[in-house]
């Protein structure tokens, strides 16, 4: 038995939800991505065995207006160099890169992908980094971390490929120090229907499981969060799509970016997220909450 089931009285994972984790790894999956990141670098004149995390910014913050969206959430949530954090989702690992570096703290980052997490790795240690980051592959909903083991969970653009979200939550809610923060920035569902697809996190409605902000309130006070701060940042991504659509019709793709993480399919998706936030069907929030000191 799981420490997940122990401590939280979860049910076993089901067979449904395995697929749906194996579909979404499937979906993120690219073969020799660490080889096609570096010959990228290398092409923008990079000197691959020392980067910076700033050299890795155009692919390595992999949601809606990167790097500045991950620094006004570390804000908020007023991460200190005393923080260990859990970054779920990591993806190639940017996000944790950008923490270590900016506020000098120590992260753990997982995701469910296991060639994003050796990518990860390899770019953690180009950068100088391996001392403060660490990147381990397994499932949201089953956190391989025992109780309490960090004052700052994170989680940017993942809870859309996730059906369990009790649990998805309830998971972070165990592994937070009582008193621990608890930070979000995800796509939520809108009020006009579904999302046109295919988009960044999925390419059918078969791994996208929206929730609205009403539903997100709710499910974290059923965890056993605290809502801290809320904030809609829904313009401002419509705004980042805008003028990345821009960029792409004018200048194509660039030498680093998204589409060596999606394909030839991310001008597609990056159409369809522009779309949908224009019509209503998908909304952007960053969210703060505190673990409660008693449990829920």
């Amino acid at each position: 038995m799981s420490s997940t089931e122990e401590d939280t009285g979860e049910a076993p994972r089901t067979p449904e939800d395995r697929e749906v984790s194996s579909a979404v790894a499937t979906h993120y999956a690219v073969p020799d991505l660490g080889d096609r990141i570096l010959a990228a670098l290398q092409a923008a004149g990079k000197d691959t065995t020392c980067l910076a995390p700033q050299d890795l910014a155009p692919i390595d913050e992999f949601h809606v207006r990167g790097r500045e969206a991950t620094l006004e959430l570390a804000q908020t949530v007023g991460l200190q160099s005393t923080d260990y954090a859990l970054d779920v989702g990591s993806g190639i690992g940017g996000t944790a890169r950008c923490l270590a570096q900016e506020f000098g703290c120590r992260v753990t980052g997982v995701d469910l992908t296991a060639e994003y997490c050796r990518v990860a790795a390899m770019l953690a240690a180009r950068t100088g980094l391996t001392d403060r980051v660490d990147y381990r592959q397994a499932d949201a909903n089953d956190l391989p971390f025992p109780d309490g083991a960090f004052s700052v969970v994170w989680t940017e653009h993942v809870a859309m490929n996730i059906p369990d979200k009790q649990r998805f939550y309830r998971e972070m809610h165990r592994v937070l120090t009582p008193g621990g923060r608890l930070a979000i920035y995800d796509v939520l569902a809108g009020p006009s229907g579904p999302v046109h697809f295919p988009v960044p996190w999925a390419r059918t409605s078969a791994t996208s499981f929206l929730v609205s902000p009403e539903q997100l309130r709710d499910l974290l006070a059923k965890a056993g969060f605290t809502l801290v701060q809320w904030s809609d940042r829904t313009a401002a991504a419509r705004a980042w799509l805008t003028e990345l659509g821009k960029r792409l019709r004018e200048e194509g793709p660039p030498v680093l970016g998204f589409h060596l993480l999606l394909g030839p399919e991310f001008e597609t998706m990056a159409r369809n997220q522009k779309l949908s936030l224009e019509e209503g069907r998908m909304v952007l929030a960053q969210v703060v909450a505190r673990k409660k000191t008693s449990p829920p």
